[in-house]
Order: structure tokens, then C-alpha cells, then sequence
């Protein structure tokens, strides 16, 4: 194997590395908004913060799941 096709595979690989942690991040981020306008709307309809908070732990627990199905799809290899 040439030293520059080994180079090419290793800049492609962080590449991508790079691009999933973006991902990562950006999608906790959206979820994190996501919770606190759903708390935010519960609230405002009158029920309690802390009935809200519980119901918007969904959010999190799905981000948490979909993430989980990804990795185990990702690293499982055939």
C-alpha cells in the first residue's frame, strides 16, 4: 500500500470523525431547546414545573436511545 493512499484513508477518516462529533453535538443541542420550549409551553398551560420536567425527560431518553441504535449499528460488523 502507498504511503499516500494510507494518508488519503487516515485525512477521510478524521474527516468523518470530525463530521459525527459536529453531529453529536448539534443534535444534544437541539434536543436541549427542544425540552426547555416544551417545559416552557407545559408552564405556561398551567401545569407544574416539575410534572413538565419529568415529561420532557422523554426528549433526552429518545436522544439517548437514537443515539445508542447508531453507535450499535455502527461498530457492529458482519
Amino acid at each position: 500500500m502507498k504511503i499516500s493512499s494510507i494518508i488519503s484513508i487516515t485525512l477521510h477518516a478524521i474527516r468523518l470523525l470530525l463530521s459525527l462529533s459536529a453531529l453529536w453535538l448539534s443534535f444534544g443541542w437541539k434536543v436541549r431547546k427542544a425540552r426547555k420550549a416544551f417545559e416552557k409551553e407545559l408552564v405556561k398551560a398551567g401545569m407544574a414545573k416539575k410534572d413538565a420536567k419529568r415529561l420532557s425527560a422523554w426528549y433526552s431518553k429518545l436522544k439517548d436511545d437514537i443515539i445508542q441504535a447508531v453507535k450499535s449499528s455502527a461498530f457492529k460488523w458482519h
